[in-house]
């Protein structure tokens, strides 16, 4: 399971060193993609594969599933750790998640999530000020 919060700096090389505790789970690979609300999505090559069956399973004839299916498979990126555990990061992904040289790398169950740190900051902000509104709606 991957959690926590960890924050990290890109490298000149667009070069993203992930935490030692999330290392072990990308041994087999990583894949990138653009993510959702202003981040990149980083799964674990076997977690990518649940999510493909997720969006496979779209009606390819309906025009929201194709939109979808476009933002994951299009931007993604697969790769692997070097030895020292990072992960390169393709300029367009860069670009899209607006990352800076400051990032937050935050785990989320079965993928990571890549911030611009600011960006993280502003969300983390906003969520604490609705979690327990959202918390509710979801128990209905």
């Amino acid at each position: 399971m991957l959690l926590g919060e960890h924050e990290h700096s890109l490298d000149d090389k667009n070069r993203l060193t992930l935490p030692a505790k999330l290392r072990a789970a990308f041994e087999d690979g990583v894949v990138v993609t653009r993510g959702l609300d202003g981040c990149l999505f980083a799964y674990p090559r076997v977690e990518w594969e649940g999510m493909v069956t997720r969006l496979r399973s779209l009606d390819p004839l309906a025009e929201a599933s194709r939109r979808l299916q476009r933002h994951f498979f299009a931007g993604a990126a697969q790769s692997e750790l070097d030895r020292q555990g990072r992960l390169v990061l393709p300029p367009t992904l860069i670009e899209h998640a607006g990352l800076g040289r400051e990032v937050t790398v935050a785990g989320v169950y079965d993928h990571v999530e890549i911030w611009d740190r600011q960006t993280w900051r502003q969300q983390q902000h906003e969520v604490e000020g609705s979690a327990e509104d959202v918390a509710e709606r979801l128990a209905n």
